[in-house]
């Protein structure tokens, strides 16, 4: 995964892509704190039903 810094700079517009790419995901799934990324990134995987290396690996191809 992207380093901290990076992951929240580009944050918003990957949001927007995962928005679209997974629609049942809600504006709460998403929300996105420094230092909370592995919260967020737990959510995601719960909701999605897939491991975070997966969740990742969607996000870098974003």
């Amino acid at each position: 995964m992207k380093d901290s810094s990076a992951f929240s700079q580009n944050w918003p517009g990957t949001k927007e892509k995962l928005k679209i790419k997974f629609k049942k995901i809600s504006d709460e799934d998403f929300l996105y704190v420094d230092g909370k990324q592995p919260e967020m990134m737990n959510r995601l995987q719960v909701k999605l039903g897939i491991s975070k290396e997966e969740i990742n690996k969607i996000i870098a191809e974003l």
